[in-house]
């Protein structure tokens, strides 16, 4: 739960162990965020070298990070919907597959990126 007295730095530090306890999770128990998180290794770089300009590069990289976001929002959601319960329901599969909606976005959103800054380099 939420302790309403930490104010401040110890605030800031807690939340921050927090996050980092939220992404060794999602690193654990979520196959989906670990082959993106895997994917990000080598296209980081390549991001960076193939922009030329620090706009492209920031585009290049933005892109792919918005990915594994998308992913640990519809892990959080995944994981919500199934607390409640594992019986199949209506609300329930309508709300997994939107998560999983907005992570099939992200990624076509990061490749329409991809390809719109590299392609007219090649043609």
């Amino acid at each position: 739960m939420a302790n309403h007295n930490n104010k401040g730095w110890r605030r800031v530090v807690r939340a921050f162990g927090y996050s980092m306890k939220g992404l060794k999770d999602c690193f654990e128990f979520e196959e989906a965020f670990r082959q993106e998180v895997f994917l990000l290794i080598p296209l980081i770089p390549l991001g960076l070298w193939l922009g030329e300009t620090p706009v492209e590069r920031a585009m290049l990289i933005g892109s792919l990070l918005i990915v594994p976001i998308v992913e640990l929002l519809n892990s959080a959601i995944e994981a919500n919907v199934d607390r409640v319960g594992l019986e199949k329901h209506e609300l329930s599969g309508r709300a997994k597959d939107i998560a999983s909606a907005a992570v099939f976005s992200s990624i076509a959103f990061c490749l329409v990126i991809w390809i719109l800054i590299l392609v007219p380099k090649v043609l």
